[in-house]
């Protein structure tokens, strides 16, 4: 059995700030909000807002600096969920992708072929909108996880 659990939230463009809160505050497990600004949301007992310095990696570097085995990162940051993965911890998107040493390697692959494409003019580099059931299967993703951790 698991001890502890942390949520750590890469929260700057995070879609899904209440549906991690929804989520914690049932399990009670403590929730990190990193970010490179100062963003109005709750803070209490189980939630602390991490503000770093501005930089491109500096909230990547934090999470990637304090979580741990058993952990779980929500995280779009494809290098960063390889980060965690690399310390055992859970990697989910937000829109409910689970990452893993499995499917991580592909998903550096395709970010680096995107970004390739941008440069080049060949894309626009448009996301999709976040949808309604991107929500839900983020839900769905956050519970799972939690579920396996407390019943390891």
């Amino acid at each position: 059995m698991v001890n502890k659990i942390s949520i750590y939230v890469d929260a700057d463009a995070c879609p899904v700030k209440d549906e991690v809160l929804k989520v914690a505050y049932r399990h009670k497990i403590p929730v990190f909000f990193v970010s490179n600004q100062w963003m109005r949301m709750e803070v209490g007992s189980l939630v602390q807002k991490i503000v770093v310095s501005e930089g491109a990696d500096e909230a990547d570097n934090w999470i990637a600096d304090h979580i741990q085995e058993c952990d779980i990162s929500i995280t779009a940051d494809i290098p960063l969920a390889k980060r965690c993965l690399e310390k055992k911890a859970t990697a989910i998107g937000p829109a409910g992708r689970l990452f893993n040493t499995e499917n991580i390697g592909m998903a550096l692959a395709m970010r680096e072929l995107n970004q390739h494409r941008r440069e080049t003019g060949e894309s626009k580099g448009y996301n999709p909108s976040f949808k309604k059931t991107d929500r839900s299967n983020f839900l769905q993703s956050l519970e799972a996880e939690i579920q396996k951790i407390i019943h390891k």
